[in-house]
C-alpha cells in the first residue's frame, strides 16, 4: 500500500502541503474549519506523521503525568488513578514521570518542567486545572490527554467516566425509594466531572417532576480545594447525592456530629466506589466506575498520539454501575 503523504492530504482537501503541515503541528494561520477538515481527511486516509513516530523498537515512551497538587495526596482518588496509570504504562513497556502542578505555577501560567525541559514524549493531565492553564497546555506541541475531565475548547483527547448517567441512576434509585426532597453536595463550577454529575442529578429530578431547593445544593470545599464545614439547610432533605465518596464521608461525619443519623434520618449516596471497605460507616451506596478501562484507554490514546496516529480529538466516556449498600433507605409513605 502506498504511503500517504501531506501532499496527498492537501490534494484531497484542496490546500497546499504547507497548510497541511501547519494544521498537523497546531500552528496559527489555519482556520479551525480547515484544520478539522485536514485532520479528518488524514485520519480517513490512514496517515501517520513520521516526525512524531518514536523508536518503539528501541525504547518505550516517556509519558508525563501532571496532577494539580490540590487533588493529590495519600489515599485520594487521584493517587489511586495514578498508581493504575503507572502499572498500565509499565505493562505496555513505557515509563511514567510524575509532576505535581503547584498552585503558584498554575496561577503564574508557567509550563510544567516535564514540557519546558522536553523530558517527555506525551503528557496525561490528571485532574482539571484552571481554564487559562488548560489553554496554555493546549498550545504546546507535546501530545496531551485529559483524564477525568474534558474541555470542549481545547484540542485534546479526554477520557472520563459516565458521570451524568451514574448520578442519574443514583438519584432515580432514591426517588424510586420514596425520596422527593433530595439535595446535591459538590461545587458544580469546580470541574467538568462534578458538573456532569450534577446534570445527572438534575435530569432525574426534572424527569420525575420534582423541585430542587437552591439551599440544598451545597458546596463542600473552598477555592483552594480544602474541605469546609458545609452550610446545610435548616430543613434537611430526606437524601443527599454527593459528588464523590470522600465528600459523602465528610457529610456523614458532619451529620453525625449534628445528631442526624444516616440512613435513619437522611440517606446519603456517593460516587466512585474507590475507598476501602469499612472506610465509611454505614457502608456507602455509590456508583462504581470501570477504572481499569478508563486508565487503559488513556494510555492507548497518548501512545497513539506519540506514535503519530492522526485523528480528530474526542472524548471517550467509560461506563460503570451502581452499588447499593446501607447508607440509603426506603422512605415510608
Amino acid at each position: 500500500m502506498k504511503k500517504v503523504t501531506m501532499r496527498d492530504i492537501g490534494k484531497a482537501v484542496g490546500v497546499s502541503a504547507v497548510t497541511v503541515s501547519k494544521a498537523m503541528a497546531g500552528e496559527s494561520g489555519v482556520s479551525d474549519a480547515v484544520r478539522q477538515k485536514i485532520l479528518q481527511t488524514a485520519a480517513e486516509m490512514g496517515y501517520v506523521n513520521p516526525n512524531t513516530v518514536k523508536h518503539q523498537e528501541k525504547r518505550g515512551l516517556d509519558i508525563g503525568v501532571l496532577i494539580p497538587e490540590l487533588f493529590f495526596g495519600e489515599g485520594t482518588y487521584y493517587a489511586m488513578l495514578y498508581k493504575l496509570l503507572v502499572q498500565s504504562l509499565a505493562d505496555a513497556g513505557h515509563f511514567c514521570l510524575l509532576e505535581l502542578l503547584e498552585e503558584s505555577t498554575e496561577l503564574e501560567l508557567t509550563l510544567p518542567n516535564l514540557i519546558r525541559n522536553r523530558r517527555v514524549d506525551g503528557l496525561i493531565l490528571l485532574g482539571q486545572p484552571s481554564k487559562a492553564y488548560l489553554q496554555l497546555i493546549a498550545t504546546q506541541t507535546t501530545p496531551v490527554v485529559f483524564l477525568d475531565f474534558y474541555d470542549d475548547q481545547a484540542r485534546a483527547d479526554a477520557v472520563v467516566g459516565d458521570n451524568t448517567y451514574g448520578c442519574y441512576r443514583l438519584t432515580s434509585h432514591l426517588i424510586k425509594n420514596g425520596h422527593k426532597d433530595i439535595g446535591f453536595v459538590g461545587d458544580t463550577s469546580a470541574t467538568s466531572s462534578i458538573m456532569d454529575r450534577y446534570l445527572g442529578f438534575m435530569r432525574a429530578m426534572i424527569t420525575h417532576d420534582l423541585p430542587i431547593r437552591p439551599e440544598c445544593v451545597v458546596k463542600e470545599r473552598d477555592i483552594h480545594g480544602n474541605y469546609i464545614h458545609m452550610e446545610l439547610p435548616e430543613k434537611l432533605p430526606t437524601a443527599f447525592v454527593c459528588n464523590c465518596d470522600n465528600v459523602a464521608r465528610h457529610l456523614i461525619e458532619q451529620l453525625r456530629q449534628e445528631g442526624v443519623r444516616v440512613p435513619e434520618d437522611v440517606s446519603v449516596v456517593g460516587f466512585d466506589d474507590y475507598l476501602p471497605g469499612g472506610a465509611i460507616q454505614p457502608a456507602l451506596s455509590t456508583f462504581r466506575l470501570d477504572y481499569q478501562t478508563i486508565i487503559d484507554t488513556a494510555v492507548k490514546l497518548i501512545v497513539d498520539r506519540c506514535n503519530g496516529v492522526v485523528r480528530l480529538c474526542g472524548r471517550v466516556v467509560v461506563g460503570g454501575y451502581p452499588v447499593y449498600r446501607d447508607s440509603d433507605r426506603v422512605l415510608e409513605a
